[in-house]
């Protein structure tokens, strides 16, 4: 585990809702967490105490470090996201709870989850490819759950729907350990024809860095 200070302040974290069905996602989760404690990194998530997400923000908060949740003001109910830890940001919709919580981090890591995990974590890849951002993409691949996701995205790359230099976008590991150190030595992708596009014009919004 790193010991000195890391390159980040605040790390966006997907993960699921659910815990899923082994215990290794849950000690990732926690592993993942710890981490981020060591490095001193504060974390920016989607809000709530359920699932993946409930064990990494509930362990960074409990640890110390600071702890933003950004919920829809219509998911702002107990009974479907739980109580959140850590400050609080509502915001109008789906569309704008990604805006700002990218706006407000410098790198993102995806948890094993299900559809909105994978939305997320695709759109952050897609931003970065087009410009929008140069901040590391993470991919925790906690007993090869995203390999076929990793298999999937090879092939477009072989068949040419992907720019080879762009799947270096994806940075992947097994383990939280190692997959911090690939994150804190990554060298952002940058494909010029898109380089500085910004997500949205008004400055709100905008999560170019």
């Amino acid at each position: 585990m790193r010991q000195q200070a890391s390159r980040f302040k605040r790390m966006c974290v997907f993960g699921g809702s659910s815990q899923g069905n082994k215990s290794s996602y849950h000690d990732a989760a926690i592993d993942l967490a710890n981490q981020l404690l060591a490095g001193g990194i504060d974390l920016v998530y989607g809000g709530g105490s359920i699932g993946l997400m409930g064990l990494v923000s509930r362990a960074v908060y409990n640890g110390g470090r600071h702890v933003i949740g950004v919920i829809p003001k219509t998911l702002m109910t107990p009974e479907i996201i739980g109580e959140t830890v850590g400050e609080v940001r509502s915001v109008a919709d789906m569309h704008q709870r990604k805006a700002e919580m990218a706006r407000h981090s410098d790198a993102f890591i995806a948890l094993p989850g299900g559809y909105g995990t994978l939305e997320e974590l695709l759109e952050v890849i897609t931003w970065s490819q087009l410009g929008i951002h140069h901040k590391p993409v993470g991919l925790l691949n906690v007993d090869g759950y995203y390999n076929s996701l990793l298999t999937f995205i090879d092939q477009a790359v072989e068949e040419g729907f992907i720019n080879p230099a762009a799947r270096r976008i994806i940075v992947s590991a097994p383990t939280a350990h190692e997959l911090m150190e690939k994150l804190e030595d990554y060298v952002p992708y940058y494909d010029m024809v898109a380089s500085g596009l910004d997500w949205e014009a008004d400055d709100e919004a905008t999560i170019r860095h």
